[in-house]
């Protein structure tokens, strides 16, 4: 792709070198992306080719709309357009548990919690894993052990 984009409200932008983009490119990639998926017809398949910003047809968008929100992957033109659709709602169910009925201030208001569950799910750009109940496990895990280190670090001292 000509940039990697983690789309609203976390919106990170990388090159093909893994360099992070300038903020006015990432906001053009951003712009570019909403304005080709947001006026397409609900009744269409959800990829489309890539805009200008995007590396045009060598790569596409593959995205899913959920009530209010966009879930927007760039993927180049060798990847399954049907295995992107279903990482995307695999991370939304997830979502959906973590959050119990995940909105967008929980995107908002907790983008680490979400960028670790993606991380769970997507690495390098390899997908490692989908299935719904090991991420959970998973992101239960980090969670306990971020509540054990707050409680440790906010214990009163005891000096000896």
């Amino acid at each position: 792709c000509g940039a990697t984009c983690l789309h609203a409200p976390w919106q990170r932008c990388w090159n093909e070198e893994g360099v992070p983009v300038s903020e006015d490119t990432q906001q053009q990639i951003i712009r570019e992306t909403f304005h080709l998926v947001s006026k397409r017809d609900e009744n269409v398949c959800n990829f489309l080719e890539g805009g200008l910003l995007i590396g045009g047809s060598d790569n596409k968008l593959i995205y899913r709309h959920y009530a209010t929100l966009y879930f927007v992957f760039c993927v180049d033109s060798s990847e399954s357009e049907l295995g992107i659709l279903d990482l995307i709602q695999v991370f939304v169910e997830t979502l959906d548990k973590c959050f119990e009925n995940v909105c967008e201030l929980d995107l908002i208001f907790h983008v680490d919690k979400v960028h670790n569950i993606l991380a769970e799910m997507v690495m390098g750009g390899m997908v490692l894993e989908t299935n719904m109940n090991e991420i959970v496990t998973q992101i239960d895990a980090q969670n306990k052990l971020e509540k054990s280190e707050t409680f440790i670090f906010q214990s009163p001292r005891q000096d000896r």
